[in-house]
Formats: C-alpha cells, structure tokens, sequence
C-alpha cells in the first residue's frame, strides 16, 4: 500500500509541478527505493558466496530465487515510466540527485521485460554456473582440478600428455554448451523488448558505453599489437618447440602454458614461480596493501582462499554492503600466477572497501567496471615487476639486476598476448549475439587463428569456448579488461610522475608509499560513480582514457 501511494505522490508532483518538487519526489522515490533494494542485495551477495564457496545446490536456488526479486523491483513499469519522464525533461538540476537518476533509469531499463522471461534467464544462467562450479574433469579416467591441468600445461614436456590435459579442460564446454546458446538466445529476446538489435549492444549501452566507441579503440590495438605480436610469438614458438621437440609452424594450443592462451608462459631463463614457491602470497599481499596506506586485513579475514571440492575455481571480488564488509574468493598456490590474482582481487577490494561513506547509496561503486579492473590490473602487474619484488622478496641489486631484463620481456609478451586474446572475446562475443544459430565452434578457431596466430587443431569440432565462463557469469564484459589494461597504464604514468616524481615508470614499484594510496582513494575511490567513468578518469589523471600510455608501455 505505501509503494502505490508513493507512486500515486510522484504521479500527482510530475504534471504542472516546479522543478523543486520533482526533485523533492524523486529524493523520496529513491530514499524509499534503497529501502527496499539494499537487504536484498547483501541477502543475494550472501547467497552467492556460500553458493561459490561450497557449491551448495540449496545456495544457487536461494541466490537465483533473490536475484529475481531483485529484477522484479527493478521491473516496475510505472517506477520505470516515472524515471524515463523525469531523465528525457531533463529538469533535474542537481547534478548528484541527476547522477543517481541515470544510474536507476538504466537498471530498470534492463529489466522491462516480461516476468516469465526473466525468471527463464535468472535460473538459466545459476544452472550454467552451477555446473561450471562443480565439475571435474576427468584426465586418465581421475577426476582433476583446474589448478592440476595448469601444473601440467606449465610443466609437461611430453605433447600427447599436454593434449590430453588441454582436452581435459576443454569437457565442461559439451556440458554447459546448448544452455549457454539458449541463454544468448534469451538475454536477446528480452534486449529485442527494449529495442535493441541485440543483448551486446544493449549491455554496452547500458554501462554507458557505445560499440563504435569500443571498435575503434579495438581496431587502434590491433593495428598496433599486431607486428610486436608477431615477432614476440616468433620466439616464443621456437623456444616451445626446442621444449616439446615440436615444430615451430605446427604448434598446437596444448604447447601453450593455459588452455586458452590468454596468459604468457614462463619460457625465459627466469622461473618467476621458484621466487614465491617458498613465499606465503597472502601474506605478501597483505604487507604491501598495509605499506600504501590501503590495509587488507578486515578483507582476508572474511575471504576464503584455498581449493577444496565443490568451491568455485576461479577468483573473484565481492562488496556485500557498500559498508566495508568486502571479501575476495581465490584459490592460492604460492607461485607467481596466484601472486598477481591476489595482488589483482585485493585491488578490486580496496576500490570497494575505500569508498567514500558520505555519497549517496546507489553512487557507493566504481565509476565503471573497467575502472575497477584498471586499479587491479595496476596491482597485480608488480608480481613480475623487478622493483616490486625486489623490495617485497629481499632480493639484492645483483639479483634484480640479472632478473630485470628477462621480467620487463616477460611484461611486454603478458600484455601482448592479452591484448590479442582480448580480441578473440570481444569479436567472437559481438558476433555470438548477433547470430546464435552460427557454427560457433568454427567461428571461435577462426577468431583465434586470426588474432592469436595459433594453429586449430585438425578436424576438432567441439564447443571449447563454451569452457570459458565468462560466457555466462560476465556476458558482454570481456572487453572491460582491456580497458582496464589501458586505465592501469594511464594511471601508472601519472602516478609516477604526478605522485612519486619520477619520470622513469619503469622503477616504480609502490612499496611503502603511502601517497600512492591517498591519491587513489581520494581520486579514484571516494569519487563513486558520481561521476561518468571518462569524466572522473579526466579529473583523476588530466585528460579522458587514452590508449596511448598503454601502447607506449608495451606495444612500442
């Protein structure tokens, strides 16, 4: 009854009312919205973590039952109606009140869509990751763990051993496959009741950001990537095939150290993961958040962050209440890949856990996804970063020195082959949404053979890019890493030079440089989304998001 008044109130402010009073109903409007929004939102994220954490089929049920009460709120046609008259009269003058009006318009934007549909996607998607978080692949008829294959892919010479570990962690593809196609079948069917052309298109649009803006950025890093990729990729394949005794124009994706290719193996004489096997990651993390004047400890306390079965295997980053009670989910080993997951997640926890109080509730986030993946990206770069782990690990100037040159090598190959595997997403993405029905096993190896220069294997016709999960869990997201590469450059740059002084980027390692941390969380933290991410990026670095610092770094 009171929501009905509410609206009844708002309907009766909107016609013939002044300025004042629309913005008096739309203050009440949102003050009775977060009302309602915010005990859902930490109930579901609670949900969701115990779901993650235990693969418990009672958590995703609960979780999926949540996040549908959550879409039904945001599915109000005359609370949509109301926000829609309010943002295309534009007579809300107050910027912070205008900002969270757009911030609301968009969220119910995306969910007015009948409510059978919504449930159908909600419960399509749990199901598809349900399964990602328990299964198992199986390799000489044992089940095996994601961490076990990459052991295998980093430390097999034997190539038949290799591909058939590399096949192992391509089976969950056959099992989630057909739900995922149904899935983009169903976010397009509910983006075509909103008049886009298709969910790709829609879900940039509504994270502020537009396709063409996006192709021309990925066009520029294409162009640029691809001749030092090329060379880069050259030496790599000779120094794989001397490993495997393989030939360097016939290697295979199993030769590779991931099953998708997207991080760079440690082929050079430098064995990143003998400098932190002996070394706790946590705790090396949690030393270097405390050194800038971020502290992590209230974070690690409530994550979670070893393997065990029916755990999701992946990483991720949770803020449960926009209040300070913010966890990371990993799976460390002490090697040099869960160093920089760890350096990367607490990166995404201190955007969150150091936000600023004082904005309203629904401004409390990043100003973007990508710009909370660039402040990661930022910090999980120093896990090969010579400075970094000479002042973290005690090495001397000798040991660095010697190690410098190979990690700065190491650098420039890991971005490059980001960049390009980046590519493959983003196109093979944009191209799924825009035709389902396609041969999507042939389109994913010509993408791959066009971007990352490695061979298909013969007569395969399998779903293996239905192995990535990003398909389901991130949809139309992949691309904001990349981005976010970019942001972690821009603001490598101007740190260095604004904050630490020094025009010689390469030195910079952050260690016990607190200024680092007071810069980022009264620029980029405390800002919120109060601000449109190219906006607040123009007043944290003195200009909008550039490719150029990025391509300066490590494509030059």
């Amino acid at each position: 009854m009171r929501l009905i008044v509410a609206i009844g109130f708002i309907a009766l402010l909107l016609f013939g009312c002044s300025t004042q009073n629309k913005e008096k109903a739309l203050r009440r409007f949102i003050e009775e919205h977060v009302a309602k929004i915010k005990p859902l939102e930490k109930a579901e994220k609670e949900a969701y973590w115990k779901a993650a954490t235990t693969g418990s089929d009672s958590a995703y049920k609960k979780d999926s039952e949540l996040k549908l009460k959550i879409r039904r709120i945001y599915a109000n046609r005359d609370e949509f109606n109301f926000l829609k008259e309010l943002k295309e009269k534009k007579e809300i003058k107050d910027p912070v009140l205008s900002r969270q009006l757009t911030v609301l318009y968009n969220r119910y934007l995306e969910n007015q869509i009948d409510s059978l549909l919504t449930r159908q996607i909600v419960e399509l998607s749990n199901k598809i990751e349900e399964k990602f978080s328990t299964f198992r692949p199986t390799l000489n008829g044992k089940k095996v763990t994601n961490n076990e294959i990459l052991k295998i892919l980093k430390e097999e010479t034997d190539s038949r051993k290799r591909k058939a570990a590399w096949e192992a962690s391509k089976q969950v593809g056959k099992v989630v496959a057909d739900d995922i196609i149904k899935l983009v079948k169903l976010r397009n069917k509910a983006a075509r009741q909103l008049g886009f052309d298709n969910y790709h298109t829609m879900s940039l649009k509504i994270s502020e950001q537009d396709v063409k803006q996006i192709d021309a950025v990925f066009y520029d890093l294409s162009e640029y990537s691809l001749e030092p990729y090329y060379q880069s990729k050259r030496e790599l394949d000779r120094i794989l095939a001397e490993k495997y005794k393989a030939d360097p124009l016939n290697l295979k994706p199993w030769h590779y150290h991931d099953p998708f290719f997207q991080e760079a193996p440690q082929v050079y004489k430098v064995d990143l993961d003998a400098y932190y096997k002996n070394r706790d990651v946590k705790e090396l993390a949690r030393t270097f958040y405390a050194g800038i004047g971020l502290p992590v400890e209230s974070i690690l306390e409530k994550s979670d962050l070893y393997e065990r079965d029916g755990k999701n295997p992946h990483a991720f980053c949770e803020d449960f209440d926009k209040e300070g009670d913010v966890r990371i989910l990993c799976n460390l080993k002490n090697n040099e890949s869960w160093m920089e997951t760890i350096l990367h997640e607490l990166g995404h926890a201190v955007y969150d856990k150091y936000n600023n109080p004082s904005l309203p509730y629904l401004l409390r986030e990043p100003a973007h996804i990508f710009t909370t993946e660039g402040v990661a990206m930022l910090f999980g770069r120093l896990s090969r970063n010579p400075y970094w782990m000479q002042k973290m690990l005690n090495l001397s100037d000798e040991e660095r020195q010697k190690i410098e040159p190979v990690l700065y090598r190491y650098m420039r190959l890991k971005q490059l082959i980001f960049t390009r595997w980046t590519l493959v997403m983003y196109h093979f993405e944009k191209a799924m949404y825009a035709n389902p029905d396609r041969n999507l096993n042939k389109l994913w190896w010509s993408l791959v053979k066009k971007y990352q220069l490695v061979n298909p294997p013969e007569g395969r016709d399998e779903p293996d890019w239905a192995a990535k999960i990003h398909f389901t869990i991130a949809p139309c997201y992949y691309h904001n890493y990349l981005l976010g590469e970019l942001f972690a450059s821009q603001l490598n740059f101007y740190i260095s030079k604004k904050i630490i002084k020094t025009n010689d980027w390469r030195k910079v390692s952050f260690v016990n440089k607190p200024e680092v941390g007071t810069y980022l969380k009264e620029k980029v933290f405390k800002p919120g989304k109060l601000y449109p991410w190219n906006e607040m990026i123009k007043r944290a670095t003195g200009s909008p998001l550039k490719a150029d610092f990025f391509i300066k770094q490590f494509l030059l």
